[in-house]
């Protein structure tokens, strides 16, 4: 078991700093929390002792978050750096970006919005170190659009690479339109996506741009990453098999598929404890059956359950029941999408 993670929290806001420490404490990794309420306190801890982790407010007296990102990003290059600010500027977020923070969010208010936060933090401290765009560290850029669309945010994201340059239109956080060289909309969308290092730079949107892309963008990243796996090519990494493959899929913690005639023999990925898991699917799946004989409801062909750690659907065939489990984050309407996905590729 390695070594236990520090996490330092900036904010002038002492009732904030308790809740932050409260509920980052609880962060399956079991982080170490330290606090701080100015920039000099906090500077002063990150030297006596290796941090893995600061989230920093903007708006503070004397010394503000801008200028401790200065300091941080000069001394501790390596460290990772989240900005959380109830402030809503785009051109604070447009400057946080270019100084190279990992992430950049608003201030949790709802219990949705805590739950993607931590999602986050978790996330940020279990990512090692890769390739990835400059200004978001580590980052892919199906990461960076993530981001720019859970906060909501209205914003040109202009990419450029060796391969070219393109810029990616977000409205309230929809994709609306993405342009690169001679393509235009979804077409655009998957050749930037392809894209696996450069640069970015986030501009503020001024003007309504005119829509191009209708999908919500959970649905369009899932489309374009099968679009570019289906491409593959020599150079393309290796596509994951069987039910492993369901690991691209945005949100998926694990999947187990069952045999509809013996519990006993099932087939996992990544879960926890796949007996366990095997068993409450087939005793799921066929009470359920049984509830629909009774009621005449037809043929059941899947289920959807939503849990206080993590959600679970199943897909119901005649030789194999398949469960998948989503984070808890996971909208209903993104769980639903992907199964879709999912089932076309189970069914292969």
């Amino acid at each position: 078991m390695g070594a236990r993670k520090n996490i330092l929290i900036l904010d002038d806001e002492h009732d904030l700093l308790e809740i932050y420490q409260e509920i980052l404490s609880r962060l399956p990794s079991l982080p170490t929390i330290h606090t701080a309420d100015n920039g000099a306190r906090a500077l002063a801890l990150l030297e006596s002792e290796p941090f893995s982790l600061i989230l920093v407010d903007l708006r503070m007296p004397q010394m503000d978050g801008f200028q401790v990102l200065a300091v941080v990003r000069r001394k501790f290059p390596t460290l990772r750096v989240a900005v959380i600010t109830a402030a809503e500027d785009e051109q604070f977020r447009a400057r946080a970006y270019a100084m190279g923070v990992d992430l950049y969010i608003q201030k949790p208010k709802t219990g949705r919005e805590i739950i993607s936060f931590v999602d986050c933090i978790e996330s940020l401290l279990e990512r090692e170190s890769q390739a990835g765009f400059r200004g978001v560290q580590s980052k892919t850029l199906v990461d960076i659009i993530q981001l720019e669309c859970l906060t909501q945010s209205s914003a040109i994201l202009r990419v450029t690479c060796a391969s070219g340059e393109g810029r990616l239109w977000i409205q309230k956080g929809e994709i609306v339109d993405a342009v690169t060289g001679d393509l235009i909309g979804k077409d655009a969308f998957i050749e930037m996506l392809s894209w696996k290092t450069g640069n970015f730079e986030i501009i503020p949107s001024e003007f309504p741009r005119p829509r191009t892309i209708f999908e919500s963008y959970e649905g369009l990243l899932m489309e374009s990453a099968q679009a570019l796996d289906e491409a593959g090519g020599p150079d393309a990494p290796p596509v994951a098999s069987g039910i492993a493959s369901f690991a691209r899929f945005k949100g998926v913690q694990f999947a187990v598929s069952v045999n509809a005639q013996d519990p006993t023999k099932f087939e996992q990925w990544a879960c926890e404890d796949p007996e366990k898991a095997a068993a409450w699917i087939y005793q799921t799946t066929q009470e359920m059956r049984g509830l629909g004989d009774l009621l005449g409801a037809g043929e059941l062909t899947d289920i959807e359950g939503l849990g206080p750690q993590r959600h679970i659907a199943v897909l119901v065939g005649d030789d194999d029941y398949l469960g998948v489990g989503f984070t808890r984050s996971a909208l209903l309407p993104h769980i639903r999408e992907t199964m879709k996905l999912i089932e076309t590729k189970w069914a292969s």
